[in-house]
């Protein structure tokens, strides 16, 4: 213990340690996620896309490409405008939603807007030209820009929206994979990259009853505005008279909140865990400072944050917002030992929470809604939260925050919510549940794929998935992955897309070029790959949601993970040295550790 550090403090790092360990194991569950179900059966009809006008049809198309892309969210765009950009023209992305945006096509909630600094989070802002109006852009802001992307790089026209894939086969003889769709296309395609997002598949709590429910209900992902009335930026008339129950208090509750509250009779938030509500300080963008950058800016900038973020000390703090304040890794740098850097890393946790819930109690008037209201848990636990206006919504008459002491809600009826045997009577109820971040990988693409011998992707990846970078694996030639499989993982994560998109269009520029036929990992750099990824996550550094964390979908719900879920890890060793490696890689030129099929040979 270090005697000088601890005698300055105003708070017994004893006893936070058992306070969190104890609010900790009130919400532990044996069932893990599966106290989760997805969108099917009777609810089948919360997936549908509110969005578009029913009844669109188009011809099936059939038809050779060189690329084709799943996803018309960041990950695809990215990936479809790199290829653009080097030279590569037969490209398809399919999309299920009507439109380009990914995330930013479905969460249209109230409210909804980044969490993370536009001016890093937006991408291709230098390509395009476009300045974000506010340090954290709204919903529909981002959701325009998505389409001012499709717009300048020509890709409205290799879109298929409103589409799925349905299976997806690897032709050794033709060496393409032959793709089918739930619009009957078939598409042979000589590369699939898929590029499906970590946040598309939305989740329900299999809360007891839940089915019986007779008011009406839906996700937040698929916000029902033809019953609430208003728009993304709130004004919600039509719940004037609604009583309104709200399930989840994570980072999408967080910005709804405030507008149920603003709008309906009576809003009820039904909490299990309190989330950590920082400052946010949103703020017009400066003019001046926007006609004084220089080419290069935004590429500066994302790289400066994501430094930060993973505990690199820089010169200075571009962005200088609640994340990197959090990250601030000065005081372990100081330490003399590994032992004396955890404990600094530890103290420094306990105080940035000390600060999080004494901003509670100095809003919250009420005190028992203050109390339960604060977070008892280190940081990264839960994906941190920043809002000015949250907090402040508790104060409001109609607002009344339905604490569960971290049980959850005990069951639902036809006509409200039990909590502590108390029945909340609401006429709405918004499941504010999330998405489905673990799991297995086909399952939430909701396709398998299917390589050379008619193998399950699937079954191939029983035991937990073996790849090279995240991004190829072997098996299944010409398939690349943008996503967090054996890759790295950011705060700001279209910073990760970003990179992979721009590597998996290397290797097809690089393939096409070459007049290679088919690429694949060989097995021997997939195990080295693997090598480096546990060699990173036994070294350690700034860690995420642990064992000891709160239940979460960033822990496994505080369950032990299959060994599965542990080969799905990336790389520990920080964002940027992830980077470092696929650039190194491609500055390189040889694709090393891919193996090369060129017309005639065999793998």
């Amino acid at each position: 213990m270090i005697a000088s550090k601890k005698g300055e403090l105003s708070f017994s790092p004893e006893a936070l340690r058992e306070k969190y360990r104890l609010e900790r194991e009130k919400r532990l569950r044996t069932d893990g996620n599966a106290q989760y179900r997805d969108l099917s059966g009777l609810y089948a009809d919360f997936e549908k896309d509110p969005y578009v006008e029913p009844g669109f049809t188009r011809p099936a198309l059939t038809e050779q490409i060189d690329v084709l892309i799943v996803g018309g969210g960041f990950g695809g765009m990215l990936a479809a405008v790199r290829l653009r950009q080097a030279g590569v023209q037969s490209i398809r992305i399919v999309e299920k939603g009507g439109d380009f945006g990914g995330t930013w096509y479905w969460n249209r909630y109230p409210g909804a807007a980044c969490d993370v600094e536009s001016y890093i989070y937006m991408p291709l802002l230098e390509e395009t030209g476009y300045i974000p109006k506010e340090k954290y852009a709204k919903a529909p802001e981002i959701f325009a820009h998505c389409q001012r992307i499709g717009r300048q790089f020509d890709l409205y026209k290799a879109a298929l929206f409103q589409t799925q894939i349905s299976q997806m086969d690897w032709d050794e003889n033709t060496r393409r994979w032959n793709v089918t769709t739930t619009r009957d296309d078939k598409l042979a395609a000589r590369f699939v990259i898929i590029a499906g997002g970590i946040m598309h598949k939305a989740k329900l709590p299999g809360i007891p009853g839940i089915e019986t429910f007779k008011g009406h209900s839906f996700h937040t992902s698929r916000w029902d505005y033809a019953y609430t009335g208003g728009g993304p930026t709130g004004g919600m008339n039509r719940l004037a008279d609604k009583r309104v129950g709200i399930i989840g208090t994570g980072a999408t509750a967080v910005q709804v909140v405030p507008q149920l509250g603003a709008s309906a009779k009576q809003l009820y938030v039904f909490q299990r865990t309190p989330s950590g509500v920082g400052v946010r300080g949103n703020q017009p963008t400066d003019e001046a400072w926007a006609k004084s950058l220089k080419p290069g800016w935004q590429e500066e900038r994302i790289r400066n944050f994501t430094a930060l973020v993973s505990g690199l000390e820089q010169d200075k703090d571009l962005v200088g917002d609640g994340w990197t304040s959090l990250f601030d890794a000065s005081e372990m740098r100081r330490a003399r030992s590994p032992e004396e850097a955890a404990e600094l890393y530890q103290l420094s946790n306990f105080r940035k929470m000390e600060e999080i819930r004494a901003r509670v109690a100095s809003i919250v008037k009420d005190p028992v809604s203050a109390e339960a209201l604060k977070p008892y848990y280190d940081p990264l636990c839960k994906r941190p939260c920043f809002h000015d206006e949250y907090l402040d919504a508790f104060n409001r008459p109609n607002v009344q925050l339905v604490d569960t002491d971290g049980k959850g809600v005990e069951r639902i009826t036809p006509t409200g919510v039990v909590v502590n045997g108390k029945e909340y009577e609401v006429d709405c109820l918004v499941y504010a549940s999330g998405f489905e971040v673990t799991g297995d990988y086909t399952r939430k693409l909701g396709f398998d794929i299917r390589g050379r011998g008619g193998r399950s992707l699937n079954d191939a990846w029983a035991d937990g998935p073996s790849t090279l970078h995240g991004v190829t694996t072997r098996g299944y030639p010409n398939l690349l992955m943008i996503g967090l499989t054996q890759s790295s993982w950011a705060i700001n994560f279209v910073h990760i897309l970003g990179e992979l998109a721009r590597h998996s269009a290397y290797i097809v520029e690089q393939s096409l070029k070459q007049g290679v036929e088919a690429i694949e990992p060989t097995q021997e750099a997939q195990d080295q790959w693997w090598g480096t990824i546990l060699a990173s996550l036994q070294k350690g550094g700034i860690a995420f949601g642990g064992a000891e964390c709160t239940p979460g979908y960033i822990n496994n719900e505080g369950q032990q993970p299959h060994p599965r879920m542990i080969r799905s890890a990336g790389f520990a060793g920080g964002t940027l040295g992830f980077i470092d490696i696929l650039e190194n890689w491609r500055k390189s030129n040889e694709l090393s550790g891919l193996e090369l099929t060129r017309g005639g040979s065999n793998p």
